[in-house]
């Protein structure tokens, strides 16, 4: 498998899964960010994820040891691996601000569309971790055998991980302890982590950019499940993802995402945000009196979306509402600006908006107004998915149609011109009479006189 990880949130703009990790259909690049990897070069990929608001970066950087510095550049992935492809692992909500655009040259523009009440800003740096001292080499080598993601067992031998794990980790464990033995009793890792969390803080505030930063380790403390723990005590909102991985790999990075999926999708703090789909309304009586079927295509649409997405994992609740009414007659119901109140008061605290709207009806009533309605009704935390826009694959997909349709297309023909000679003289003559009446009227009125009038003098 190659650089890609499935998302197991809610992100139009991405292939989702469930727990497992799988190729993404749709990519969005977000750009690089590199960062110190313990003298590594890493190529990971950037990932999105909200259960307030979370997003991974990726990370790349090469050490210089004759200079002991850290050297930032570009770092080389495979074309099949592309730098930036966006990925989720929450079984929240994940959002993508700003307009994606795909292409092989550009990035994704970023954009503010998920808003708190008050944002607090974390980083969370993954790493492997490592034992720190020669007691802790066998439990560390227990956990990391233990990892399915590491040792891929048949399903139907599942059940022997663990036994397995205990085994390997016991028979390994005296030479392991040999080379621990042999670097200082115990693996730097952690030292050097916590340092670079500490470096990274100070280098942000020094960006005016006040941030937590966390240290999260898949197989030795502190465990990714302690620093998430301290992330929700500190109530941060907006959250970097981080990982310190070389490149990505599903051993690494990837069983790091596993674990925070399992997270997310345990923890209703975490899981508990509301898709809320706000279609452009139209007036009742174009459903009941003239058979539109707008309604029922809206509802299939809804019900189909979150059928696959239930396939893949994700049961967050939803609802539907109906914007952009005006007059006196009765639209389709319910009403979002009702819907968003009536949420808001039931305790509802973060919520995702779907639109199903044109451009002024999103960026005017829903990035404005009803972000403001959500936020005075309670709702702490409110995003936004973007359009499709110019996405390569929503265009590829309408020039598939487009060739699908072609074949069942009617060939056009050049209208024949009718004279336009009135060959009936009696309708002629009437057209004549009443024209000239009317000509003679407009000419002869005192507003036409006084003009002409004012003309000449």
């Amino acid at each position: 498998m190659d650089a890609a990880v499935s998302c197991s949130g809610v992100l139009p703009q991405m292939k989702l899964s469930g727990s497992g990790l799988s190729r993404s259909d749709h990519k969005f690049p977000i750009g690089r960010s590199y960062a110190r990897s313990n003298g590594a070069l890493s190529c990971n990929k950037g990932l999105r994820i909200v259960p307030k608001k979370l997003v991974f970066l990726s990370s790349a950087a090469s050490r210089d040891d004759e200079r002991n510095e850290m050297v930032f550049g570009a770092s080389h992935c495979e074309k099949k691996s592309p730098v930036g492809e966006t990925l989720c692992v929450a079984v929240g909500v994940c959002t993508y601000g700003g307009t994606a655009v795909e292409s092989h040259h550009s990035h994704a523009v970023e954009s503010h569309h998920s808003h708190t009440v008050e944002e607090k800003v974390g980083v969370l740096l993954l790493n492997l971790g490592g034992p720190e001292t020669l007691d802790d080499v066998q439990p560390f080598l227990f956990n990391l055998f233990a990892d399915p993601d590491l040792i891929r067992l048949p399903r139907v031998f599942r059940f022997l991980q663990k036994p397995l794990a205990k085994l390997i980790s016991v028979l390994r464990a005296p030479k392991s302890k040999e080379g621990y033995a042999s670097i200082g009793g115990g693996s730097p890792l952690r030292k050097i982590t916590d340092e670079q969390a500490n470096a990274l803080k100070m280098a942000l505030e020094s960006k005016d950019m006040p941030v937590n930063v966390y240290v999260g380790m898949r197989y030795w403390f502190p465990f990714t499940e302690e620093a998430v723990h301290q992330i929700k005590r500190d109530r941060i909102t907006r959250l970097v993802v981080l990982p310190l991985y070389p490149q990505f790999s599903i051993s690494t990075t990837g069983s790091s995402v596993r674990v925070l999926q399992k997270i997310f999708r345990n923890d209703p703090y975490l899981s508990s945000v509301m898709i809320f789909f706000s279609a452009h309304g139209v007036p009742l009586s174009y459903v009941k009196d003239s058979g539109d079927p707008y309604k029922d295509q809206m509802e299939e649409c809804i019900f189909l979306i979150m059928k696959e997405l239930k396939a893949r994992g994700i049961n967050n609740e939803h609802t539907l509402a109906y914007q952009s009414r005006v007059g006196p007659v009765q639209w389709l119901k319910p009403y979002t600006d009702e819907v968003l109140v009536e949420l808001g008061q039931k305790g509802v605290k973060s919520l995702l908006a779907v639109p199903v709207s044109t451009y002024i009806e999103t960026l005017e009533e829903i990035d404005m107004e009803y972000k403001e309605l959500a936020l005075e009704s309670g709702i702490e935390n409110w995003g936004r998915v973007p359009a499709l826009g110019l996405t390569p694959s929503f265009i590829t997909d309408l020039a598939d149609a487009v060739i699908e349709a072609l074949p069942l297309a009617a060939a056009t023909s050049t209208p024949k011109i009718t004279s336009a000679v009135d060959h009936d003289p009696m309708r002629w003559a009437i057209k004549m009479f009443f024209g000239s009446f009317l000509a003679f009227f407009l000419f002869f009125s005192p507003k036409m006189l006084m003009a002409f009038r004012n003309h000449l003098i």
